[in-house]
């Protein structure tokens, strides 16, 4: 029987090398590929093409959400794995909206992580028990079980989500427009669109809402390209 191929997505080397030790035990399951950022998960996604992506949510140059997002649309065949430290009905149905089919809580076992690889290997959906147990028994509270979820009063395009996370990482209009490829004219046109559209104006409004909606994690810091 053929593996199941898994990309590893994760900005920590240890985490990536510990997860991989635990995956080669595992003759069901072969890691075809790392990446320490959003960005390089989507590209690898893409030339690799695994059957799954192992993501953690929080992501540099580009949250694990987002990348999910990429990744679905142009290798809808691969499935994504989100890891977080959140467990809230928020986190989970804004994962299951951009198309993830797994949710991982960081603090789960070696052997879940196993679970829920070979689940999503098959084509299903998987949830930390953690989770699923609560949909179980409140349904209602949670778009990804059937209700309708009303839209937030401030919906960012993804280009716009992308230039956020950046900003909030610190890094510059001419880094963003190096990164995304765009011209700096066009950065600066979209960040003061972001700003007009949150009612917010200044570089540190921005990081605290960033942080406040989980796009990036406290301490993430831009690498140098």
């Amino acid at each position: 029987m053929k593996p199941i191929t898994v990309l590893l997505a994760d900005d920590h080397d240890i985490v990536r090398q510990g997860f991989r030790a635990i995956l080669q035990t595992e003759k069901s399951i072969k890691v075809i590929g790392e990446a320490e950022t959003g960005r390089i998960a989507v590209e690898l996604t893409k030339e690799l093409k695994p059957d799954v992506v192992v993501m953690d949510i929080a992501m540099p140059f580009l949250n694990g959400m987002e990348a999910a997002r990429q990744i679905r649309a142009a290798v809808p065949e691969t499935q994504v794995l989100i890891l977080s430290a959140y467990s809230s009905d928020d986190y989970v149905d804004r994962v299951m909206n951009v198309g993830a089919t797994g949710y991982l809580l960081k603090q789960s076992s070696a052997t879940l992580l196993v679970k829920a690889i070979r689940t999503l290997g098959k084509g299903e959906v998987f949830y930390d028990p953690a989770i699923s147990s609560r949909l179980l028994t409140n349904p209602s509270t949670n778009g990804v079980n059937g209700a309708e979820k009303k839209k937030t009063k401030t919906a960012l395009s993804p280009r716009e989500g992308e230039i956020l996370q950046l900003i909030a990482e610190g890094a510059a209009n001419k880094q963003i427009a190096d990164i995304l490829n765009l011209s700096i004219k066009t950065v600066e046109k979209i960040r003061q669109r972001l700003m007009d559209k949150l009612h917010i104006h200044n570089t540190a409004g921005l990081t605290r809402y960033a942080l406040s909606k989980g796009v990036i994690e406290d301490g993430v810091q831009v690498k140098q390209i």
